[in-house]
């Protein structure tokens, strides 16, 4: 079946349906991995935007079990080929069997190099996946332009609070779309890690007197986080030691009196050079955001950079001054990605008073 990709510049891509039939419009991104792309479609950070895999071959190890969340959660899904054949002795699946289950449509054949290229130069766009070849352009065009990801958090967070036990450090894990590794890699390092919903309030968790806190990743713009970055205010002026990712990262630094601003096509995939600017190291890290911390509006006298992108100078952690906390606009716990950057988490478990 024929599908299309239409962008609100008015450019189509024609190509061939995969997943879901149904029409769908979002926020087109795309992401830079080579492998990993069931790790891509579960990540909750995904929710609210269609994703086009760069690397022209996706599916030829099939769906296995390495899921950062329990579903997937982009609203579409943009390939350049699709194996259909998957070869793999861990393999429960196909792809595309995998999207119809989850009634996720998507377009393939097209030339995700050139998509890509567009979205570049001319930055993010919303874009409809459809496959009514009679659609018009002029009915479709005030429906991409007014289409946002909205309150998507509130979508992503867990239900109910939940705990992976340990014998180590006691961790207040505040889901804004956490990856299921971020609790993992504090749970192998033998911590207690107890999982909250994006909502919970500052009190309910500090009262548990936690060793520390950290906030995890997650999808949207952090500055329809109103509510939550009043919590975060509050967990940051009870002095205990906070680690934050991404989006986490992201409502740390608004919670404090910074600004963020929106990239132009933002940075997505595993391969991305950081430096650590106490060190003088750069690693290489897995990335998926669409919104940075302005430093030109951040307060020495709360929070130093830490990291910086290498290939745009970006933002990409701070220091807290005089406080316990770190955070990172980047992902140490990976999946998909390179390690390189695992140590924050011995880091964090230093700052809590465990053994590095």
């Amino acid at each position: 079946m024929k599908a299309f990709l239409i962008l609100e510049d008015g450019t189509v891509f024609e190509g061939t349906s995969i997943g879901s039939t149904r029409e769908v419009i979002s926020e087109i991104v795309f992401n830079t991995s080579m492998t990993g792309y069931l790790e891509v479609l579960t990540d909750p950070s995904y929710a609210g935007q269609a994703v086009c895999m760069t690397y022209p071959l996706i599916g030829n190890y099939g769906i296995t079990d390495d899921m950062e969340s329990g579903r997937p959660w982009p609203d579409g899904f943009i390939v350049r080929e699709l194996s259909r054949i998957p070869s793999n002795f861990r393999c429960k699946g196909t792809i595309q069997d995998f999207l119809v289950k989850h009634d996720i449509p998507g377009i393939a054949g097209i030339d995700t190099r050139a998509l890509t290229k567009i979205l570049r130069d001319r930055g993010t766009m919303n874009g409809m996946i459809t496959t009514n070849e009679n659609y018009k352009f002029e009915e479709i065009e005030p429906k991409l332009k007014a289409y946002s990801t909205g309150d998507v958090v509130s979508k992503v967070t867990c239900d109910s609070k939940s705990v992976l036990n340990g014998n180590g450090k006691k961790v207040a894990l505040l889901d804004f779309g956490a990856k299921k590794n971020i609790a993992k890699s504090l749970n192998d390092r033998g911590c207690e890690v107890t999982i909250y919903p994006a909502h919970t309030k500052a009190e309910e968790i500090l009262k548990t007197n936690p060793d520390g806190i950290m906030l995890s990743n997650g999808p949207g713009d952090p500055k329809d986080c109103g509510p939550i970055i009043d919590e975060v205010r509050k967990l940051y002026e009870s002095n205990t030691p906070i680690f934050a990712i991404c989006l986490g990262h992201q409502l740390m630094a608004l919670a404090t009196g910074a600004d963020t601003h929106k990239l132009k096509y933002g940075h997505r995939g595993g391969n991305h050079p950081v430096k650590d600017l106490e060190t003088g190291k750069v690693y290489i890290s897995s990335q998926n955001h669409g919104y940075v911390v302005d430093t030109d509006k951040l307060d020495p006298k709360v929070a130093t950079p830490a990291f910086v992108n290498v290939n745009d100078g970006t933002n990409e952690g701070l220091k807290y001054t005089g406080k316990n906390i770190f955070t990172v606009q980047f992902h140490p716990e990976a999946c998909p990605g390179p390690q390189d950057s695992g140590y924050l988490f011995d880091r964090f478990i230093k700052m809590m008073g465990g053994a590095q």
